[in-house]
């Protein structure tokens, strides 16, 4: 029997061309504004490394940021990604966060550095093991933030408990999850080959824990929504040519949408982006409710959280709108 689904968000806070990083922080609290007491459950942000069209290196000032400007909506990492941080810093950190904000944070956490190999050397240059010690460097985090009795104390953080999730875009990450017994985020907007795998094993082999009694399944999911079919598609040529940057290694900012990615891409890029980054969510409102419907026919997760590269910023408003309306009719 399908779940009644929420609906969430996930910002890399991306540079839009013609703009710097000030601007792209600042669209990132206009987007947190409009959200903020709508129906949308939680908005994350993502972090990356070594790329200057994208401005969310330094994660968790970033959701410091937005819960200093929102009242409501659940704010959090999407994710921190561990081998880069030590887990007591992280503890502190969200610990400070909640004694400032209250119950308003989620841990989101990822076992890939989230950039090449050269920058996370850079980044944690004593420390090239952070992959294959995930699972206890989470449950690391976890004992600091509970009640138990630790040597070293994490404080503020010490007994907050302030909800953990793991991210993944394979299955290994699906085993760790289950284990740990943690609700689970699949990065399908980027990698979505593997996601019913990883949906399969994280339910079959799902351990309860004292933070969840059953498994929480999160689809991420790129979602570019308009008044028409067409309208979405002319906007999805930004994502489009985002990607396309990524394959060829570019350094382009966000760009504008076009009329004709025929004219930008050769028919073995347009496979490669196309291929490897579906839009799930792409169209007019009863477009969209159709493709979600059918989405959860084979996955029904409990949340899907969207990413929405839009030039933009009132047409990326106007999708998230969409969006909120259409799980609304879901959900009846």
């Amino acid at each position: 029997m399908p779940k009644k689904l929420s609906a969430s968000l996930l910002n890399l806070v991306p540079v839009r061309e013609g703009h710097d990083a000030s601007d792209a922080i600042n669209d990132m609290i206009g987007l947190a504004k409009h959200v903020d007491g709508s129906d949308y459950k939680r908005y994350w942000v993502a972090e990356h490394h070594n790329t200057t069209s994208i401005a969310s290196s330094a994660t968790r000032q970033l959701i410091h940021h937005i819960l200093h400007h929102t009242d409501k909506i659940r704010v959090g990492s999407g994710g921190v990604m561990l081998p880069n941080h030590s887990p007591l810093i992280v503890a502190e950190e969200f610990g400070t966060m909640k004694a400032i904000f209250g119950d308003r944070l989620d841990i989101g956490l990822g076992r890939a550095p989230g950039t090449d190999m050269r920058t996370a050397a850079a980044i944690r240059r004593n420390n090239h093991d952070g992959v294959y010690t995930f699972g206890s460097e989470v449950e690391e985090i976890r004992k600091y933030l509970s009640d138990e009795e630790t040597q070293v104390v994490a404080f503020p953080g010490h007994g907050s408990n302030i909800p953990m999730y793991i991210l993944g875009s394979s299955t290994d990450s699906a085993h760790i999850a289950a284990r740990l017994g943690l609700p689970y985020a699949f990065a399908a907007h980027f990698a979505p080959g593997q996601m019913e795998d990883a949906f399969k094993i994280y339910e079959a082999e799902f351990e309860p824990s004292g933070q969840l009694d059953a498994p929480y399944k999160i689809a991420c999911l790129n979602v570019i929504c308009a008044d028409t079919d067409e309208a979405a598609k002319y906007l999805s040529t930004t994502m489009s040519q985002f990607v396309l940057n990524v394959i060829r290694g570019g350094r382009k900012k966000l760009q504008p949408p076009v009329d004709d990615m025929d004219t930008l891409w050769s028919p073995y890029e347009k496979q490669a982006v196309e291929s490897r980054f579906p839009v799930a969510m792409l169209g007019a409102p009863d477009t969209v409710l159709e493709k979600l419907r059918l989405f959860q026919s084979q996955f029904n997760v409990d949340e899907i959280m969207a990413v929405s590269y839009i030039y933009d910023r009132d047409a990326q408003k106007r999708s998230y709108d969409i969006f909120e309306e259409v799980v609304r009719k879901y959900n009846g």
